[in-house]
């Protein structure tokens, strides 16, 4: 589950590249009519006048991308995110400054460092330095498929693993 906050040049793009891949994209804008009339079957288009209050609709163990037309909505909606704690990832389009501001922003409010140790910003993997919307959603989609194939290795190596034996301080199971 992928939840993309906002539909301009880089969203749009984000979701042509991710929807190549299996998984059900969510994709929220406030703007009235900026959806392409057709998208993928695995995306579902969300008009919202409040896209922040979308944030409580996407399921658990989703990931989150926020790359909004405003400052003030990435800035609410990455709060929001972050409060939540359950997301595998919660990635702010942007440059390090600009996380830098978030932070500050955030922590004045009382957001726990944990929480704001799981926002990534910039996003995308690392080496990758074009500006142009299709460079950053091949960036992004590496970087969320990195994210969710080390994930699965972890979740299949703990299957493998033998359940551990409990040894008393006298050598005795």
């Amino acid at each position: 589950n992928i939840a993309i906050f906002g539909a301009g040049h880089v969203g749009s793009a984000c979701v042509a590249a991710l929807s190549a891949i299996d998984c059900r994209i969510r994709w929220v804008d406030s703007r009235r009519n900026i959806f392409p009339a057709v998208v993928p079957a695995c995306v579902n288009r969300i008009e919202s006048q409040d896209p922040v209050l979308e944030v409580a609709a996407i399921p658990s163990a989703s990931f989150c991308l926020v790359m909004t037309h405003s400052h003030a909505l990435d800035y609410a909606i990455c709060h929001e995110a972050l409060k939540r704690d359950d997301f595998v990832y919660c990635g702010l389009i942007g440059s390090l400054a600009k996380r830098r501001r978030f932070e500050k922003l955030m922590r004045d409010t009382g957001l726990p460092g944990a929480a704001l140790a799981k926002l990534t910003c910039p996003i995308g993997v690392a080496g990758i330095a074009g500006k142009k919307p299709a460079e950053i959603a091949i960036a992004v989609t590496a970087e969320l498929l990195q994210i969710r194939d080390a994930s699965l290795h972890l979740q299949a190596y703990d299957q493998r693993r033998p359940p551990l034996a409990v040894v008393s301080e006298f050598g005795k199971k």
